[in-house]
């Protein structure tokens, strides 16, 4: 993954500091991108000036003229209003690229997970053999084990290279968050160093992880009814309540124009009664319901993610089906709505 063109490489290290690249490097290794794009951060600045001039010219710098027509004024203005903007989008393109790579890191972590047993038995099957536990991994490397397959391949070259086989597999395991690939792999390394049959500690390892995913399993199955739940919420229940909202304040609405009317006419007859209109628009009440909605999605694709999952992070592919699925329902439920209630005040 790279792009180049002095121009945009040397946007891109600017806004890298020397110490920060390790770290950075590390991991956008865990994404499976081996080099920093710095001809891409460069053009992503270079790109980001278009929606800042648009927001500048046609919002910020109108409001400038107006407050005051001193030229050095404006200047000065200008510039520190366009750092604020330019920065907060700057801002928002990395917080947007950072989440893509945690949640690319995330996926790569499961895939990992999931073939992790299969590759161990392959393993213990070779050291059955007769292999070496070096030689072992090399040979259990297949390609249907995917990114397990090629960050073992590359901790087994550094142990046939002369690195010791703790230290490589640990710089492996500690490069993403996963207890299971940390544990799995501490318990083989311990049993090594004790002097037990290796082969023996890797199939209890992987009766271990098999039972761990039965267990997890189970829980999903046991907490399906609260998935069901939340998602009747966010799909049914939320748009449902708004548009009863909605209807019933224009109802109020208009019943008030009525009985203001009436007091209207009661005023001029010499009595004191006097309705005000409804301080809430129905169009920004319904604008508000679209917004609450997506707000609600938002948070329910994490809860039945951490319900379902276990973790946060895999929410991303509840979301657009939750999303979708509640502006559906509201829009039906609006058109229902607003056909049977609208005789109210014919």
């Amino acid at each position: 993954m790279g792009f180049s063109g002095e121009l945009f490489e040397g946007v891109g290290k600017a806004f890298i500091f020397e110490r920060f690249r390790p770290k950075l490097r590390g991991y956008l290794a865990k994404s499976g991108i081996a080099e920093v794009p710095y001809g891409y951060m460069g053009l992503f600045f270079w790109l980001s000036i278009i929606p800042v001039a648009y927001i500048f010219m046609f919002t910020i710098w109108r409001v400038i003229v107006e407050k005051t027509s001193n030229p050095a004024i404006q200047f000065l203005f200008a510039i520190i209003a366009w750092t604020i903007v330019h920065g907060a989008v700057l801002a928002g393109i990395f917080i947007a690229i950072y989440l893509y790579l945690d949640l690319r890191i995330f996926n790569r972590t499961k895939k990992m997970e999931a073939v992790l047993p299969d590759f161990l038995r392959l393993v213990s099957e070779n050291l059955k053999g007769g292999m070496p536990f070096e030689k072992s991994l090399w040979s259990a490397i297949k390609p249907e084990f995917g990114i397990l397959g090629q960050e073992v391949r590359l901790a087994a070259k550094k142990v046939m290279t002369g690195a010791d086989v703790d230290i490589a597999i640990s710089e492996f395991t500690g490069k993403y968050d996963s207890p299971m690939l940390r544990r799995s792999f501490d318990l083989i390394l311990e049993g090594m160093k004790g002097g037990g049959r290796t082969a023996d500690v890797i199939d209890r390892v992987i009766d271990t992880i098999e039972e761990t995913k039965e267990l997890k399993s189970e829980m999903a199955a046991t907490n399906l009814s609260y998935v069901i739940f939340v998602i009747v919420i966010v799909m049914v229940v939320a748009p449902g309540l708004f548009t009863l909202s909605f209807q019933f304040l224009t109802i109020l609405q208009g019943l008030g124009e009525r009985i203001s009317a009436s007091g209207a006419e009661s005023a001029a007859a010499g009595l004191p009664i006097h309705f005000g209109n409804a301080s809430i628009a129905p169009e920004t009440f319904r604008d508000f319901s679209r917004y609450s909605l997506m707000v609600l999605s938002l948070f329910a694709s994490m809860i039945v993610s951490l319900i379902s999952k276990g973790s946060i992070k895999g929410g991303i592919k509840f979301l657009p089906f939750l999303f979708i699925g509640s502006q559906v329902v509201y829009f039906v439920a609006m058109k229902i709505g607003t056909s049977v209630f609208s005789g109210f005040f014919a």
